[in-house]
């Protein structure tokens, strides 16, 4: 049985609460534009480089969810250059830059014997958010709620038809980086809970399951911020309970709930088909 009233005793358990919520419900919002726009690669690079930076950020001394922010930020405009000008394929580029952040964040920890921390920001950990990551936490949360509500048309436009959106006089780039600023943004701080390999999964996992019953775009961000948060509680609740993982209990949750969202549309596709058909 999982006893809720004892976990939420712990002064951990509740910042890892509200700090995950908050950054999936971030992640949901932008998971929906990166994957329509075949941009949720760069989630995953960019959380590559994340964690390169954290290693020099923990070896250096420095406050390294601090140092890597700035560093993830440029990251993301470069990456997002690099998709859209480049000789060389936009995954081609991303799979290069991440796998070199990557080695680089490994051997910076290696030599400097900081291999708890890396571990921590590898796989995550619940126990790692301080009273001082959920407080950015929630400065990141409210930024990504203001733009995302303040530019929600521009943003519409751009994700379903740039060259539409360019006729219209929008300015794609400008709203292309602000995406890739706040996913920045969001994968920094997400990283300490759901871990470098697996914090991409906050992006994709409930874009996916929310478009494969939902088909409006406004109804798939409110489902896919509702899987998202779903996932994430349940992924919690897992891992105190059984003492497994957190990031890895979220995306096993939200892979159960893909497969349960398909056979839903699948069966839906279904029976609309044969509506269809008796007409």
């Amino acid at each position: 049985m999982f006893n809720f009233a004892e976990m939420f005793q712990y002064s951990f358990m509740l910042r890892a609460l509200i700090g995950g919520i908050l950054i999936s419900l971030c992640a949901a919002l932008l998971g929906v534009s990166l994957v329509l726009k075949r941009y949720s690669m760069i989630g995953d690079g960019l959380s590559h480089v994340g964690f390169g930076a954290l290693a020099i950020g923990s070896a250096a001394n420095f406050s390294p969810l601090e140092f890597s922010i700035p560093i993830v930020i440029l990251s993301a405009f470069f990456l997002l250059r690099i998709s859209e000008n480049s000789k060389i394929k936009g995954d081609a580029a991303i799979a290069l830059i991440s796998t070199s952040a990557l080695a680089i964040g490994i051997t910076a920890a290696s030599l400097s014997g900081v291999n708890t921390d890396i571990d921590n920001y590898l796989f995550g950990s619940i126990l790692s958010l301080s009273r001082s990551d959920l407080v950015i936490c929630i400065i990141v949360f409210i930024v990504v709620m203001i733009l995302f509500i303040l530019f929600y048309n521009k943003i519409f436009a751009v994700t379903f038809d740039e060259s539409f959106a360019k006729a219209n006089g929008t300015r794609v780039g400008i709203y292309n980086m602000l995406i890739a600023l706040l996913t920045a943004l969001t994968i920094v701080i997400g990283m300490k809970l759901m871990g470098t390999l697996l914090i991409s999964s906050l992006i994709i996992f409930p874009a996916i399951i929310s478009m494969r019953i939902c088909r409006r775009f406004k109804t798939v961000i409110i489902m896919s911020s509702i899987v998202s948060v779903v996932g994430f509680f349940a992924g919690l609740v897992i891992s105190y309970n059984r003492s497994t993982p957190a990031g890895a209990s979220v995306v096993l949750v939200n892979l159960a709930m893909l497969i349960v969202f398909y056979v839903i549309g699948t069966v839906s596709d279904k029976i609309k088909a044969k509506k269809f058909l008796k007409q």
